[in-house]
């Protein structure tokens, strides 16, 4: 019996660490974008990494019951509600590109741009009306590009604030 629950483990584990290796750097990059810490050089981001570890070991606890449910999801998640309870923590800037947005601003344009979670999911998981979420991600895209933050993305680069649409 203990060398079924030794292999189980294995197995947890092994599934887990290729979840990670997987998702990591993304999860990574989303974390670095919620907590306004400048990316380069590497290793600059120490609050990022320990939103993310947090995060992740939440994620490993939970790893049973999934029960066939999307770990990215779980992960991200997780991420964006510890990043919300957190909040006072990251208001410091520290040089990021989303350094002139409130944490929330940051929160709801990194779910909504980069991690493309609907505005309904987006209102759900941080218990805001959908028309608050909708009313904040327009805040922050409209204080990016007051600040110049999103020119020199290409239109087709994840994470940029979109560009504005030209009527003919």
């Amino acid at each position: 019996m203990a060398e079924r629950a030794t292999h189980r483990d294995r197995l947890r584990a092994l599934e887990f660490e290729a979840f990670v290796a997987g998702a990591g750097g993304r999860l990574l990059h989303t974390a670095t974008l919620l907590t306004g810490e400048p990316s380069q050089p590497p290793g600059a981001y120490v609050r990022a990494e320990a939103l993310l570890r947090a995060a992740l070991a939440r994620t490993y606890a939970d790893w049973d019951r999934l029960h066939g449910g999307d770990p990215y999801d779980r992960a991200r998640r997780e991420l964006a509600l510890r990043f919300a309870r957190e909040a006072r923590r990251h208001q410091r800037p520290c040089g990021g590109l989303l350094d002139g947005l409130t944490p929330i601003e940051r929160l709801v344009l990194v779910l909504r741009m980069y991690e493309e979670v609907g505005e309904g999911q987006t209102a759900a998981l941080l218990g805001l009306p959908a028309d608050r979420v909708r009313a904040v991600c327009a805040r922050a895209v409209a204080t990016l590009r007051a600040s110049g933050a999103g020119r020199g993305a290409g239109p087709g680069r994840r994470g940029a604030a979109p560009a504005p649409r030209r009527t003919p």
